[in-house]
């Protein structure tokens, strides 16, 4: 298996994308944290894992606080022993064009999509250095490579730090062994996007955006994670990993 004897602890794993890749890291062996503001979700996440026979924990999380990082870290490692991989998946989305943006909504925006992977890094790294190396995965998106007129510049700029801040992290630690990298995803069908299902006019035009003609599944983001998390990748790092069925090939 592509991640036996590993622990990994992902944010924002309680459901979508999130869980997606906590279900394919314990199909892949690993031990599996997830952290979320969503208990009822997280635990129905955590129980389905057991249930299938792999090992999960759900752990309360807010992203934004340092304090409640330090908690979930801490009860990871005195669980499973040991941190060597941690993905950053928390996110949350605005569609505000700048003029409406409010100064609130810019700091949650960049409060959960920015700050957050800030503050799991560097709550991971010690963990991860005494472990002899890890594996860090931020979920960025096509938001923070290219401008779009439809969602809002604040998260664009969110998505955007998470970019480059993924690549002062892989300069920072690669001689320790520690990698990071980010997955920039296209438009993918998960609970966060569902709000556009109720618009066919909208749903026709992302569509039209993307060259293989389809959204795509959390799934297709897993497993780009699970490349990434994995010791297959053991020479990876600073990079960003598109999957947006050819959308910013255009």
């Amino acid at each position: 298996m592509r991640l036996e004897n590993k622990v990994a602890f992902l944010s924002g794993g309680a459901r979508g994308m999130g869980a997606a890749e906590a279900l394919l890291f314990a199909k892949e062996g690993a031990k599996v944290v997830i952290g979320d503001v969503l208990d009822d979700v997280g635990r129905q996440t955590e129980a389905a894992i057991n249930d299938l026979g792999g090992e999960c924990l759900f752990i309360h999380l807010d992203v934004s606080s340092e304090e409640s990082w330090t908690a979930a870290i801490a009860e990871t490692v005195h669980r499973f022993g040991k941190l060597d991989i941690l993905v950053n998946n928390a996110g949350v989305l605005s569609l505000d064009s700048i003029e409406d943006i409010t100064v609130d909504e810019w700091d949650r925006v960049m409060d959960i999509n920015s700050k957050g992977v800030f503050l799991g890094t560097k709550t991971a790294i010690p963990e991860m250095r005494k472990a002899g190396g890890g594996s860090i995965v931020n979920i960025s998106s096509i938001s923070g490579i290219a401008g779009q007129s439809y969602v809002s510049a604040v998260y664009n700029a969110s998505k955007g730090a998470v970019r480059i801040f993924t690549k002062s992290t892989a300069i920072q630690y690669a001689t320790e062994g520690i990698r990071a990298n980010s997955i920039h995803p296209g438009p993918i069908d998960t609970p966060m996007t569902s709000f556009r299902k109720g618009d066919a006019q909208a749903v026709a035009q992302s569509l039209a955006r993307i060259p293989l003609g389809r959204a795509g599944v959390p799934d297709d983001i897993a497993y780009g994670v699970l490349y990434l998390a994995s010791d297959e990748s053991s020479f990876v790092t600073g990079s960003e990993l598109v999957i947006d069925g050819g959308f910013l090939a255009q």
